[in-house]
């Protein structure tokens, strides 16, 4: 059992904002913004709009100027940069826009790295990553082969593997289908929410891309939440 399973919200921000540096004007000034647990949003904004740097706030890998942000019911804006690793890596799943796996592991090997970091162990977990290889249609046999000789959409499917190998309660999505034409994309995303359908998952996918909001019921420009002008 997820011990998130019954979180309020996967989301709640209350008067964000953020700058790179004292003096500087905010890059985001969110005064609310709510992610219901389970939901799936496409968040749409343009190159230079503070789509990733919201996304790092989300994940904890940055701390807002001020205001709070509460992920999965827990304010992680006020946790220590120890506790914020720790909980994302229990709690938090990301798919990264370059994917970030370790070109000269092997498949396997990056995806059990995400339980290490989650701190589980065990030896269950290559049962469980060879389950998620078959559910994302990537052949058994490519466990065993080095990241760097993957194709593109080969990487794309284990990150995402590695993205849900923790049971997440939450996956933050950037824009991972830039390099792709629009049949792979429809694809991509079709699998994506296909796997997050066996979860109990909310997912913030982001994307420049409106035409991948039609996929989305659920949409929101960048534009309309942040009322800075945003700069990265």
């Amino acid at each position: 059992m997820n011990p998130q399973e019954n979180i309020t919200a996967a989301i709640d921000i209350k008067e964000l904002v953020f700058r790179f540096g004292p003096g500087l004007e905010p890059v985001l000034t969110i005064p609310s913004w709510r992610v219901e647990a389970k939901q799936r949003v496409f968040l749409q904004g343009n190159s230079g709009s503070g789509k990733s740097t919201l996304l790092g706030i989300l994940a904890g890998l940055r701390t807002p100027s001020s205001g709070s942000v509460s992920v999965l019911d827990t304010q992680i804006s006020s946790l220590s940069g120890r506790k914020r690793d720790a909980f994302r890596a229990q709690h938090i799943g990301v798919v990264f826009q370059q994917f970030n796996l370790i070109p000269f592991l092997s498949v396997l090997d990056n995806i059990l790295l995400a339980g290490q970091f989650a701190g589980r162990a065990s030896r269950a977990n290559k049962a469980r990553a060879l389950e998620l290889i078959d559910r994302v249609n990537l052949e058994p046999r490519l466990a065993g082969r080095k990241a760097e000789q993957l194709s593109i959409g080969q990487q794309q499917r284990v990150a995402i593997v590695r993205a849900l190998f923790n049971s997440p309660s939450l996956l933050l999505v950037d824009e991972p289908t830039s390099a792709l034409d629009h049949a792979n994309k429809e694809s991509f995303l079709r699998l994506l929410n296909e796997v997050l359908d066996d979860t109990n998952c909310a997912m913030v996918f982001v994307s420049h891309d409106p035409s991948i909001g039609e996929m989305f019921e659920d949409r929101v420009a960048l534009d309309d939440l942040n009322q800075s002008g945003g700069t990265h």
